[in-house]
Protein backbone atom coordinates (compact mmCIF):
# COMPACT_ATOMS: atom_id res chain seq x y z
CA UNK A 1 0.00 0.00 0.00
CA UNK A 2 1.02 3.60 -0.90
CA UNK A 3 0.38 6.66 0.30
CA UNK A 4 -1.61 9.18 -1.53
CA UNK A 5 -0.15 12.80 -2.02
CA UNK A 6 -2.74 14.29 -0.11
CA UNK A 7 -2.54 11.18 2.71
CA UNK A 8 0.13 12.78 5.11
CA UNK A 9 -1.61 14.21 8.09
CA UNK A 10 1.68 15.93 9.81
CA UNK A 11 4.25 18.01 8.13
CA UNK A 12 6.85 17.04 10.17
CA UNK A 13 7.56 13.65 11.90
CA UNK A 14 10.05 11.68 14.18
CA UNK A 15 10.00 8.51 14.10
CA UNK A 16 12.05 6.31 16.83
CA UNK A 17 13.03 3.03 15.72
CA UNK A 18 14.46 0.73 18.12
CA UNK A 19 16.74 -0.97 17.05
CA UNK A 20 15.80 -4.41 18.64
CA UNK A 21 13.28 -4.18 16.33
CA UNK A 22 15.33 -3.88 13.24
CA UNK A 23 16.62 -7.16 14.37
CA UNK A 24 13.43 -9.18 13.08
CA UNK A 25 12.42 -12.23 15.61
CA UNK A 26 15.82 -12.42 17.08
CA UNK A 27 16.43 -9.09 18.02
CA UNK A 28 20.05 -9.45 17.00
CA UNK A 29 21.49 -8.29 13.68
CA UNK A 30 19.30 -6.75 10.95
CA UNK A 31 16.86 -8.54 9.08
CA UNK A 32 17.16 -6.68 6.08
CA UNK A 33 13.52 -7.65 4.84
CA UNK A 34 11.79 -6.01 7.47
CA UNK A 35 14.27 -3.51 6.78
CA UNK A 36 12.99 -2.83 3.12
CA UNK A 37 9.51 -2.92 3.99
CA UNK A 38 10.11 -0.11 7.25
CA UNK A 39 12.00 1.61 4.71
CA UNK A 40 9.65 1.32 1.97
CA UNK A 41 6.73 2.72 4.17
CA UNK A 42 8.55 5.21 5.31
CA UNK A 43 9.21 6.51 1.88
CA UNK A 44 5.56 5.91 0.78
CA UNK A 45 5.17 8.91 3.64
CA UNK A 46 7.43 11.47 2.17
CA UNK A 47 5.83 10.66 -1.07
CA UNK A 48 2.68 11.94 0.56
CA UNK A 49 4.11 15.03 1.71
CA UNK A 50 5.57 14.26 5.15
CA UNK A 51 8.74 15.33 6.31
CA UNK A 52 10.41 12.25 8.27
CA UNK A 53 13.67 12.46 10.34
CA UNK A 54 14.40 8.90 12.23
CA UNK A 55 16.22 8.59 15.54
CA UNK A 56 17.39 4.99 15.70
CA UNK A 57 18.39 3.14 18.61
CA UNK A 58 21.28 -0.03 18.79
CA UNK A 59 19.94 -2.86 20.93
CA UNK A 60 20.13 -5.09 17.99
CA UNK A 61 24.24 -4.68 18.59
CA UNK A 62 24.56 -3.53 21.64
CA UNK A 63 22.48 -2.22 24.90
CA UNK A 64 25.10 -0.40 26.53
CA UNK A 65 25.00 -0.96 30.30
CA UNK A 66 22.93 -3.70 29.94
CA UNK A 67 25.25 -5.82 27.91
CA UNK A 68 27.71 -3.69 29.68
CA UNK A 69 26.56 -5.98 32.68
CA UNK A 70 28.32 -4.61 35.46
CA UNK A 71 31.57 -5.34 34.00
CA UNK A 72 32.47 -1.85 31.71
CA UNK A 73 32.68 1.62 33.59
CA UNK A 74 29.00 3.21 32.42
CA UNK A 75 30.38 5.84 30.19
CA UNK A 76 32.07 3.54 27.64
CA UNK A 77 29.69 0.92 27.74
CA UNK A 78 26.85 3.77 26.56
CA UNK A 79 29.30 4.82 23.73
CA UNK A 80 29.62 1.38 22.69
CA UNK A 81 25.75 1.38 22.85
CA UNK A 82 26.36 5.02 20.40
CA UNK A 83 28.54 3.14 17.99
CA UNK A 84 25.73 0.56 17.92
CA UNK A 85 23.39 3.26 16.44
CA UNK A 86 25.78 4.31 13.87
CA UNK A 87 25.83 0.94 11.97
CA UNK A 88 21.81 0.59 12.09
CA UNK A 89 21.76 4.29 10.62
CA UNK A 90 24.28 3.34 7.63
CA UNK A 91 22.02 0.40 6.99
CA UNK A 92 19.01 2.47 6.55
CA UNK A 93 20.63 5.40 4.42
CA UNK A 94 22.13 2.33 2.21
CA UNK A 95 18.08 1.17 2.18
CA UNK A 96 16.92 4.31 1.40
CA UNK A 97 19.28 4.94 -1.61
CA UNK A 98 18.68 1.70 -2.80
CA UNK A 99 14.86 2.52 -3.14
CA UNK A 100 15.69 5.79 -4.86
CA UNK A 101 15.12 7.88 -1.44
CA UNK A 102 17.82 10.19 -0.45
CA UNK A 103 18.81 9.79 3.19
CA UNK A 104 21.21 11.60 4.86
CA UNK A 105 23.04 10.35 8.71
CA UNK A 106 23.92 12.82 11.39
CA UNK A 107 25.66 11.89 14.14
CA UNK A 108 25.94 13.73 17.45
CA UNK A 109 29.26 13.03 17.84
CA UNK A 110 32.02 13.21 15.24
CA UNK A 111 32.83 10.11 13.20
CA UNK A 112 35.03 10.88 10.15
CA UNK A 113 33.83 10.53 6.84
CA UNK A 114 30.86 7.90 8.28
CA UNK A 115 28.39 10.52 8.65
CA UNK A 116 27.56 14.27 9.03
CA UNK A 117 27.74 16.02 12.33
CA UNK A 118 24.52 17.28 13.79
CA UNK A 119 24.18 21.06 12.96
CA UNK A 120 20.55 22.01 13.31
CA UNK A 121 20.32 24.33 10.53
CA UNK A 122 21.78 21.96 7.77
CA UNK A 123 19.16 18.66 8.96
CA UNK A 124 16.20 21.51 8.58
CA UNK A 125 17.12 21.86 4.92
CA UNK A 126 17.49 18.47 4.35
CA UNK A 127 14.53 17.85 5.44
CA UNK A 128 12.90 20.71 3.39
CA UNK A 129 14.44 18.96 0.39
CA UNK A 130 12.79 15.73 0.44
CA UNK A 131 15.53 14.10 2.28
CA UNK A 132 14.95 11.25 5.09
CA UNK A 133 17.38 12.42 8.15
CA UNK A 134 18.34 9.82 10.11
CA UNK A 135 20.14 10.44 13.29
CA UNK A 136 22.52 8.52 15.29
CA UNK A 137 24.73 8.80 18.85
CA UNK A 138 21.55 9.11 20.96
CA UNK A 139 22.17 12.52 22.73
CA UNK A 140 25.40 12.19 22.33
CA UNK A 141 26.15 11.88 26.17
CA UNK A 142 26.15 9.08 28.28
CA UNK A 143 23.39 8.29 30.86
CA UNK A 144 20.62 9.01 28.23
CA UNK A 145 18.34 6.34 26.33
CA UNK A 146 17.48 7.41 22.42
CA UNK A 147 13.92 7.36 23.94
CA UNK A 148 15.30 10.36 25.33
CA UNK A 149 17.30 11.32 22.00
CA UNK A 150 14.09 11.19 20.07
CA UNK A 151 11.92 13.42 21.74
CA UNK A 152 14.54 16.12 22.49
CA UNK A 153 15.27 15.81 18.66
CA UNK A 154 11.73 16.26 17.91
CA UNK A 155 11.56 19.41 19.91
CA UNK A 156 14.50 20.55 18.31
CA UNK A 157 13.38 19.65 14.63
CA UNK A 158 9.83 21.33 15.42
CA UNK A 159 8.70 18.29 14.63
CA UNK A 160 4.47 17.95 14.96
CA UNK A 161 4.80 14.61 16.52
CA UNK A 162 6.99 12.14 17.75
CA UNK A 163 6.39 8.66 16.57
CA UNK A 164 8.02 5.81 18.80
CA UNK A 165 7.50 2.48 16.67
CA UNK A 166 9.05 -0.05 19.52
CA UNK A 167 7.85 -4.11 20.46
CA UNK A 168 4.60 -3.44 22.10
CA UNK A 169 1.20 -1.82 20.65
CA UNK A 170 0.60 0.83 22.98
CA UNK A 171 0.82 2.04 26.62
CA UNK A 172 -0.40 -0.69 29.11
CA UNK A 173 -1.48 -0.61 32.49
CA UNK A 174 0.76 -3.06 33.29
CA UNK A 175 3.06 -5.38 31.63
CA UNK A 176 0.81 -7.49 29.26
CA UNK A 177 3.51 -9.85 28.85
CA UNK A 178 3.25 -11.03 32.71
CA UNK A 179 -0.74 -9.40 33.49
CA UNK A 180 -3.03 -10.78 31.21
CA UNK A 181 -5.79 -7.84 32.93
CA UNK A 182 -3.57 -4.70 31.35
CA UNK A 183 -5.98 -2.57 29.91
CA UNK A 184 -4.08 -0.80 26.61
CA UNK A 185 -4.78 3.11 26.27
CA UNK A 186 -5.86 4.98 23.84
CA UNK A 187 -4.57 8.25 25.05
CA UNK A 188 -3.08 9.21 27.85
CA UNK A 189 -0.92 12.10 29.75
CA UNK A 190 2.69 12.32 30.58
CA UNK A 191 1.50 13.22 34.42
CA UNK A 192 0.18 9.56 34.35
CA UNK A 193 2.94 7.54 32.46
CA UNK A 194 5.43 9.10 35.34
CA UNK A 195 2.85 9.12 38.19
CA UNK A 196 1.87 5.52 37.71
CA UNK A 197 5.69 4.40 36.79
CA UNK A 198 4.70 2.88 33.39
CA UNK A 199 8.24 2.15 31.72
CA UNK A 200 7.23 1.63 28.32
CA UNK A 201 8.88 5.57 27.88
CA UNK A 202 11.79 6.59 30.20
CA UNK A 203 11.22 8.87 32.51
CA UNK A 204 13.74 11.79 31.32
CA UNK A 205 11.88 11.48 27.38
CA UNK A 206 8.67 11.85 29.39
CA UNK A 207 9.26 14.60 30.99
CA UNK A 208 10.79 16.47 28.22
CA UNK A 209 8.32 15.42 26.35
CA UNK A 210 5.61 17.24 28.68
CA UNK A 211 7.74 19.87 29.44
CA UNK A 212 7.98 21.16 25.95
CA UNK A 213 4.37 19.86 24.87
CA UNK A 214 5.45 17.50 22.32
CA UNK A 215 2.97 14.66 21.45
CA UNK A 216 4.30 11.34 21.10
CA UNK A 217 2.70 8.23 19.48
CA UNK A 218 3.42 4.88 20.94
CA UNK A 219 2.79 2.12 18.58
CA UNK A 220 4.33 -1.37 17.36
CA UNK A 221 6.99 -0.70 14.47
CA UNK A 222 5.23 -2.52 11.01
CA UNK A 223 5.37 -1.08 7.67
CA UNK A 224 1.45 -0.42 7.88
CA UNK A 225 1.25 1.11 11.23
CA UNK A 226 4.08 3.35 9.62
CA UNK A 227 1.70 4.40 7.02
CA UNK A 228 -1.28 4.67 9.52
CA UNK A 229 0.19 6.27 12.02
CA UNK A 230 1.87 9.10 9.58
CA UNK A 231 -1.64 9.43 8.04
CA UNK A 232 -3.27 10.01 10.53
CA UNK A 233 -4.70 7.11 12.17
CA UNK A 234 -4.46 5.73 15.60
CA UNK A 235 -2.63 2.58 15.93
CA UNK A 236 -1.47 2.77 19.43
CA UNK A 237 -1.46 5.02 22.30
CA UNK A 238 -1.44 8.63 22.02
CA UNK A 239 0.45 11.05 25.00
CA UNK A 240 -0.06 14.29 25.44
Amino acid sequence: MEMSANKAAYRRVLLKISGEALGGESGRGIDFDFLKSVCGAVMDCVKGGAQVAITVGGGNFWRGVKDGGGKMERTRADQMGMMATVMNCLALQDCFIQLGQPARVMTMIGVGPVAELYEHDRAIRHLEKGRVVIFGCGTGSPYFSTDTAAVLKGVEIGADVVLMAKNIDGVYSADPHTDPTAVRYDEIAYDEILGKHLGVVDSTAACMGRDNAMPLMLFRLSPEDIRRVIGGEKAGTMVR
